[in-house]
């Protein structure tokens, strides 16, 4: 198996968490796809969501797969008047992760992040490792102190 950077970054803090590896499919990459090959709860795999916002930029939204983000909310929540998903052929390089693989944690730079509240429904919930395949189960409130995120409502 591979040894992600993301791994790597959460060795080093010492924060416990589980591999999960499963089949990619080119074709379907969705969050929903992957709670159904890894016999997951869909509200406990976490999809990673960058956006942009004209007054301060990205930003970060971990959503549960199952849910659709609510703009309105993120916009409010990040002090933008509106917001924008960015756009998939810009994630590489300003993330330096790829779609289906794009994690909260080891962005090129450290973008301010909210994890939706739900997370802490769950003892673990499950994020990318920075590739497609893996999935790292992490304790919420150990993925939000690592990356300095808030916990807050942001889905519809």
């Amino acid at each position: 198996m591979t040894k992600t950077n993301v791994m790597r970054l959460l060795e080093s803090a010492e924060i416990p968490f589980e591999i999960m590896e499963y089949p990619v499919d080119e074709n379907d990459l969705s969050g929903m796809s992957t709670a159904k090959k890894t016999g997951k709860d869909p509200s406990q795999i976490f999809k990673t969501l960058v956006f942009s916002g004209e007054k301060h930029g990205f930003g970060v939204c971990c959503i549960p797969a199952c849910e659709e983000l609510d703009l309105k909310k993120v916009a409010k929540t990040f002090g933008e008047k509106k917001v924008e998903m960015l756009h998939v052929k810009d994630l590489l390089k300003t993330t330096g992760y790829i779609r289906g693989g794009c994690s909260p944690i080891g962005m090129k730079k450290q973008f301010p992040t909210v994890i939706d509240e739900t997370a802490i429904l769950f003892d673990k919930i499950y994020v990318s490792a920075g590739v497609r395949g893996i999935m790292l189960g992490i304790k919420p409130n150990d993925l939000a102190d690592f990356v300095g995120a808030r916990l807050t409502d942001v889905t519809e």
